[in-house]
């Protein structure tokens, strides 16, 4: 470990505050009930310095240095206050005195070793002063021994109750932070094999180019010599296909020329005409209301397509070839959902595959849907699988128009 967070500066805030509440009601059990002529001034003293330092700590503990130095410095604040009430109430002989080891104990779960030894140094020259300057108990209503029975007993009611509220404060931010690097590991997987594609892309890219341009010539060359009509239809469809494909080849290689992407941006009637080119069996139902002139990244165009195409593969398996488009604005955010009238996915299948060459289709790659979830997480967004009601599935999604701003 290389030193505390934020999460065990807030927790020594909250002991914190338990001692302050458990050292003032001692003081007042003590002295009213037990009949201890205690000096009260000093040890009250102690309790308001410990809430004002306190007070000053949880203020600071949001946007606080978290190196060891910080929390040393916090658990020394407490020796140092424990060892003044410790010596105002009976040195060694008051049974409190062993809650120097819940100072070590917190210590040593959070701080590195050699600041572990200095706090423990740290108590024991506290324990050690006050047990040579401490000032002896007064007599009471009860005998010494009664009077230190009850003290171990109270004294070991507070320990539980330290120990368990930081061992389960502790428990459940280390399960946090797993949670967190699970799915940091489970996206640097995914990204790495998207940048690598991203690159074997970018190189095939140039490579097709070329070819591209052949076949274009050719289709040009076989309308210009064909007095079919129904051969200059095909050969205008596939040189609308040929153009499509070029564009997106030249798409694949201006990342890689180090070009802006600001001038990328589609609308989309651009996105929803290029897929019927390459989808026309499939009836695409939209609604009347969808953001036609919004501007797109190209991110969620590329996002539309995936999901257009996987709800069209759907419908095709059941004979049902239709798809459902809704989009919408709500407040700063565009609202999207792709109903598909196929059989439904699996419940024990993944719902949302997340690796890269992992799909749900046999024929697939799962390569549509890992770029999707980058896409998704890129700008923020979150992405969302549901049954739809008789038969089918329905994807959807929400995006933010504009990129949020991040707190450093």
């Amino acid at each position: 470990m290389t030193g505390p967070d934020a999460p065990f500066l807030r927790t020594l805030c909250s002991l914190r505050w338990l001692a302050v509440a458990g050292q003032a009601a001692t003081i007042l059990v003590a002295t009213w009930v037990l009949g201890l002529e205690l000096s009260q001034r000093p040890l009250w003293a102690g309790v308001a310095a410990l809430a004002l330092f306190n007070l000053y700590a949880q203020w600071r503990v949001h946007d606080a240095d978290t190196a060891p130095l910080t929390a040393f410095c916090h658990i020394l604040v407490d020796v140092t206050v424990l060892t003044w009430m410790v010596g105002w109430s009976g040195g060694i002989a008051n049974p409190f005195g062993s809650l120097f080891l819940i100072l070590i104990a917190l210590a040593a779960l959070a701080l590195p070793l050699r600041w572990t030894l200095a706090v423990a140094a740290a108590c024991l020259i506290g324990y050690a002063v006050s047990g040579l300057f401490g000032v002896p108990l007064p007599a009471g209503y009860f005998t010494a021994m009664q009077m230190h029975q009850w003290g171990v007993v109270c004294n070991f009611l507070l320990s539980a109750t330290v120990v368990l509220v930081f061992a389960t404060r502790l428990a459940i931010a280390l399960r946090h932070r797993e949670h967190e690097l699970a799915l940091l590991r489970e996206r640097f997987v995914r990204n790495e094999g998207i940048v690598a594609l991203a690159t074997h892309a970018a190189s095939v890219a140039h490579e097709l180019n070329t070819p591209l341009a052949t076949m274009t010539l050719l289709a040009d060359d076989i309308a210009d010599q064909t007095d079919s009509s129904e051969v200059r239809d095909d050969v205008e469809t596939l040189r609308e296909l040929l153009v499509q494909c070029r564009e997106r080849v030249l798409a694949l290689a201006r990342p890689a020329a180090g070009e802006s992407s600001g001038r990328d941006r589609v609308t989309l009637p651009q996105v929803l005409e290029q897929w019927r080119l390459v989808r026309p069996t499939i009836t695409l139902k939209r609604n009347d209301d969808a953001p036609l002139d919004l501007p797109l990244d190209p991110g969620i165009g590329h996002l539309l397509m995936v999901l257009l195409n996987n709800a069209a593969d759907a419908g095709e398996k059941a004979e049902r070839p239709q798809v459902d488009l809704t989009l919408r604005i709500q407040g700063e955010d565009l609202i999207g959902e792709v109903r598909d009238y196929g059989h439904g996915f699996d419940a024990r299948q993944a719902v949302l595959p997340g690796t890269l060459f992992n799909s749900g289709k046999t024929e697939g790659m799962g390569v549509g849907l890992a770029l999707s979830h980058a896409t998704i997480e890129r700008l923020e967004g979150e992405l969302w699988m549901r049954p739809a009601h008789g038969a089918g599935t329905r994807v959807g999604f929400r995006l933010p128009l504009s990129p949020r701003e991040t707190s450093a």
